[in-house]
């Protein structure tokens, strides 16, 4: 039985991160409104499929029974390896709060949204049950076969990591629902955590960060200033050396040196990007411009010596970390899903305090690659790690037995991943757009309903299939306002036109700025070209010397076994095939068709001589090369991002 929902006050639906910058502040669910496109599919697909199988999976797996047994300890042992698996509930929370304040479109939506509501008034009740008089909150510890007692183990306990998105889920529930209880919840854990480690505490800090950018929205949402301090402290000491380095290095735990002497982005990649996106908040809120400067200088060498062409980071399966600098193999890649959402929320912090339209280029490129291959076409499986290339012996890591084969599965031991998924779908309209009182600026393209204070929108576009962006002026003040859009680096060539009449203004950074006193009715039109491009890589980057792979617009593509009549691994790219692949808008996933040379079997000498001739390629093959994020939704085979060079 559905428990009766709590009174509310009027939600403000603001956005998830509420940061005022240099373009002006995020627009939330209040201002924008998905209305069409491959967004509003993916949080459709969200709301009906990932978030029913989410909690189903959450309920099974006992996270809510552990909080039950702390009221009730006939309902057992505390269940599950690992001591942050109270997050799977608050990641899942997060986003139920923005799927609750939505109306149904529908009757399955309406269905969907019933289990949503079930799920999150017995986890909230729960949840506060569960907490202690003196705040603190962990079903983990706060269990009698707990062999470890609270705060024993800062390392690897991940009590304050808990506590971050206990936060976030909270702040999600205040604004999206005008649901305090939560907030309750988390701040008075956060007030034990002040008492605890604040200035006249223990100088400590979470092995694993997140806490940093929860503190700080923590502190927006509820005007308490203790919060943003305790993040600002939590940053400026990590690096000292005080945390436990067991299993591994100081490096994994980004504390070797603090991380404004950091000099490359380290260890294991969730915990650097988180730690990354909490600094940012921090340099935001405090305006410390030599912290944003730095930051700047780490996400610039992890874009261009440290991610996948996907967007993907972290190259090492056995910590989950960074490699060296070009050390980016693609069929061992790990690109962990959590990973690539870590980079979604620090790169969309660093764009607030910078205004860089190419930190949002790379953001783009995450979201349609990193990210979106995370979640099965069906929306009810995943991959945690996600590499670039597949041999037809290759073991997926992160795969689940499927006719013998390994594909997605549906959940994991270690559970990170999907209920981040379904809280980053959710919050998908707060990272499209920000305006202040004069300018609306359009960050990333969707179909969405946009309003903000000087120049309300509809903006129509079929990225990333197509490149046209249609924006039509709903409301307009007396004023003149400007509206920016971006125009992306891959879009060389790009055209803007007001009512069809071409725009004199050009692209400054990245950004078309076209100031005027618009007229509800009229319309500007972004012609992105999309033609298919291949490149190839850095010669430091030995795994992929030889090879190319096939971009358009901001989606990269591969070669799965079944569209190739030869083996991937002997298909050739030369650049005069490029031109000849062509998108086939009539397939679903608008797959890219084309003919390619076929190398000769190499003979069984692993290590020919320098010099001997190598045979011709004689045979082409009509292939299909598919969106990488939608590979492995068939069934198992060989896979290739980067293609031989003929």
């Amino acid at each position: 039985m559905a428990i009766a929902p709590h009174p509310t006050p009027v939600p403000t639906r603001a956005a998830a991160v509420t940061a005022s910058g240099r373009p002006g502040s995020p627009l939330g669910a209040d201002r924008v409104r998905l209305t069409g496109g491959l967004l509003h599919d993916w949080q459709r697909r969200n709301r009906t499929v990932t978030v029913p199988h989410v909690v189903r999976e959450v309920r099974g797996a006992g996270n809510l029974d552990n909080f039950r047994r702390l009221a009730d300890p006939e309902v057992g042992d505390y269940r599950g390896r690992y001591p942050f698996l109270d997050t799977d509930v608050y990641k899942t929370l997060e986003g139920l709060a923005y799927e609750l304040a939505r109306e149904p479109e529908d009757a399955g939506e309406a269905d969907a949204q019933a289990v949503a509501r079930d799920f999150y008034e017995e986890s909230v009740a729960l949840i506060e049950r569960a907490q202690r008089p003196d705040g603190y909150l962990g079903t983990f510890y706060q269990s009698p076969q707990s062999p470890k007692k609270p705060w024993q183990d800062l390392s690897w306990g991940h009590e304050m990591y808990n506590l971050g998105h206990l936060a976030q889920a909270a702040v999600a529930a205040s604004r999206q629902l005008g649901d305090r209880r939560l907030l309750d919840v988390a701040a008075r854990f956060a007030d034990l955590v002040v008492e605890r480690y604040g200035p006249e505490g223990e100088p400590a800090y979470c092995g694993h960060p997140e806490v940093e950018m929860a503190l700080v929205e923590l502190a927006r949402e509820t005007g308490d200033r203790r919060y943003l301090e305790q993040a600002r402290l939590f940053v400026e000491r990590r690096g000292a050396g005080t945390l436990e380095h067991t299993i591994f290095a100081a490096d994994y735990f980004q504390d070797a040196v603090p991380l404004r002497e950091l000099g490359s982005v380290t260890g294991h990649a969730v915990r650097m990007v988180y730690l990354a996106a909490g600094a940012t908040d921090v340099a935001l809120e405090t305006g410390d411009a030599a912290l944003v400067a730095h930051l700047e200088r780490l996400w610039d060498d992890m874009v261009a010596r440290k991610s996948y062409l996907t967007g993907g980071i972290g190259s090492r399966h056995s910590d989950e970390a960074f490699g060296d600098r070009f050390e980016l193999p693609g069929e061992r890649a790990y690109a962990e899903t959590c990973a690539a959402i870590g980079t979604l929320q620090w790169g969309w912090r660093l764009f607030l305090a910078t205004g860089r339209a190419d930190v949002l280029d790379h953001l783009e490129r995450v979201l349609h690659n990193a990210f979106a291959v995370g979640l099965s076409e069906d929306g009810a499986a995943f991959f945690y790690d996600n590499p670039l290339q597949r041999r037809p012996d290759h073991e997926q890591r992160s795969g689940a037995e499927k006719d013998g084969e390994l594909l997605r599965r549906a959940w994991f031991g270690c559970p990170c991943c999907p209920p981040n998924v379904v809280r980053w779908m959710s919050e998908l309209q707060d990272h499209l757009a920000v305006a202040d009182d004069d300018s609306l600026t359009l960050a990333l393209y969707a179909s969405a309903a946009v309003s903000s204070p000087a120049i309300d929108v509809d903006v129509e576009t079929d990225l990333p299939w197509h490149g046209r962006v249609a924006v039509h002026v709903r409301r307009a003040t007396d004023d003149p306002a400007t509206l920016v859009l971006r125009v992306p680096a891959w879009a060389d060539g790009a055209a803007a036109a007001v009512d069809g009449v071409a725009v004199p203004e050009r692209p400054t950074d990245g950004w078309l700025r076209l100031t005027r006193a618009w007229r509800p009715g009229q319309t500007v039109t972004l012609d992105l070209p999309m033609p298919v491009r291949a490149v190839t890589a850095h010669p430091h980057l030995d795994a992929a010397r030889g090879t190319a792979a096939v971009l358009r617009g901001p989606l990269v593509y591969c070669v799965e076994q079944q569209d190739s009549p030869a083996p991937v691994d002997d298909l050739l790219l030369a650049a005069e095939d490029v031109p000849g692949l062509v998108a086939d808008d009539d397939h679903p996933w608008h797959v890219l068709r084309g003919a390619l040379a076929v190398a000769p079997p190499a003979g069984d000498d692993p290590y020919p001589p320098l010099g001997a001739p190598a045979a011709p390629a004689t045979d082409r093959a009509h292939v299909a090369l598919v969106p990488y994020a939608l590979w492995g939704n068939r069934e198992a085979g060989a896979m290739r991002v980067f293609l031989r060079l003929s």
